[in-house]
Protein backbone atom coordinates (compact mmCIF):
# COMPACT_ATOMS: atom_id res chain seq x y z
CA UNK A 1 0.00 0.00 0.00
CA UNK A 2 1.35 3.52 -0.85
CA UNK A 3 0.08 6.15 1.21
CA UNK A 4 0.92 9.48 0.71
CA UNK A 5 0.19 12.58 3.67
CA UNK A 6 -0.99 15.64 2.61
CA UNK A 7 -0.07 18.64 4.42
CA UNK A 8 -1.62 21.83 4.16
CA UNK A 9 -0.56 24.51 1.87
CA UNK A 10 -0.82 28.08 3.57
CA UNK A 11 -3.24 30.22 1.90
CA UNK A 12 -0.13 31.35 -0.24
CA UNK A 13 0.35 28.18 -1.48
CA UNK A 14 3.52 27.40 0.93
CA UNK A 15 4.53 24.76 3.12
CA UNK A 16 6.08 24.60 6.38
CA UNK A 17 9.18 22.33 6.26
CA UNK A 18 12.28 21.42 8.74
CA UNK A 19 15.42 21.52 7.55
CA UNK A 20 18.07 19.58 9.98
CA UNK A 21 21.74 20.43 9.55
CA UNK A 22 24.85 19.23 11.29
CA UNK A 23 26.97 21.78 12.61
CA UNK A 24 25.56 25.67 14.33
CA UNK A 25 25.47 27.56 11.57
CA UNK A 26 26.03 30.90 12.00
CA UNK A 27 23.92 33.90 11.80
CA UNK A 28 25.62 35.73 9.37
CA UNK A 29 24.12 33.15 6.89
CA UNK A 30 20.51 33.96 7.88
CA UNK A 31 19.62 36.04 4.95
CA UNK A 32 20.60 32.89 2.77
CA UNK A 33 17.46 31.26 4.35
CA UNK A 34 14.86 33.44 2.92
CA UNK A 35 13.95 34.38 6.31
CA UNK A 36 13.27 30.75 8.05
CA UNK A 37 13.81 30.23 11.88
CA UNK A 38 16.98 29.39 12.72
CA UNK A 39 17.42 27.49 16.28
CA UNK A 40 20.85 26.04 17.19
CA UNK A 41 20.44 22.51 19.05
CA UNK A 42 22.22 21.61 21.67
CA UNK A 43 23.40 17.72 20.18
CA UNK A 44 25.28 20.13 17.67
CA UNK A 45 22.29 20.04 14.94
CA UNK A 46 20.97 23.10 13.20
CA UNK A 47 17.03 23.42 12.63
CA UNK A 48 15.85 25.56 9.74
CA UNK A 49 12.30 25.80 9.60
CA UNK A 50 9.26 27.67 8.21
CA UNK A 51 7.01 28.16 5.19
CA UNK A 52 8.83 27.38 1.77
CA UNK A 53 6.77 28.73 -1.27
CA UNK A 54 7.13 25.85 -3.22
CA UNK A 55 9.63 23.02 -4.32
CA UNK A 56 11.75 24.95 -6.59
CA UNK A 57 12.57 26.99 -3.08
CA UNK A 58 13.08 24.36 -1.53
CA UNK A 59 15.54 23.13 -3.93
CA UNK A 60 17.05 26.50 -3.59
CA UNK A 61 17.59 26.50 0.58
CA UNK A 62 18.70 22.98 -0.21
CA UNK A 63 21.22 24.32 -2.50
CA UNK A 64 22.55 26.97 0.07
CA UNK A 65 23.48 24.00 2.48
CA UNK A 66 25.06 21.95 0.35
CA UNK A 67 27.49 25.39 -0.88
CA UNK A 68 27.80 26.15 2.54
CA UNK A 69 29.24 22.19 3.23
CA UNK A 70 27.46 21.67 5.99
CA UNK A 71 25.96 17.90 5.86
CA UNK A 72 22.17 17.52 5.66
CA UNK A 73 20.57 15.53 8.23
CA UNK A 74 17.05 15.66 7.16
CA UNK A 75 14.17 17.83 5.52
CA UNK A 76 10.61 17.31 6.84
CA UNK A 77 7.42 18.66 6.00
CA UNK A 78 5.55 19.96 8.79
CA UNK A 79 1.55 20.04 9.41
CA UNK A 80 1.15 22.83 11.05
CA UNK A 81 -1.09 23.16 14.59
CA UNK A 82 -1.73 24.81 17.93
CA UNK A 83 1.84 23.60 18.70
CA UNK A 84 3.53 25.50 15.77
CA UNK A 85 6.01 28.38 16.89
CA UNK A 86 7.11 28.95 13.75
CA UNK A 87 7.59 32.25 12.64
CA UNK A 88 8.30 33.50 9.24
Amino acid sequence: MNETQNFPEYHDGSRLYEIRIKGHLDARWADRFDGLTIALEENGETLLSGPVADQAALHGLLKNVRDLGMPLVSVSPVAPGPSSDVKS
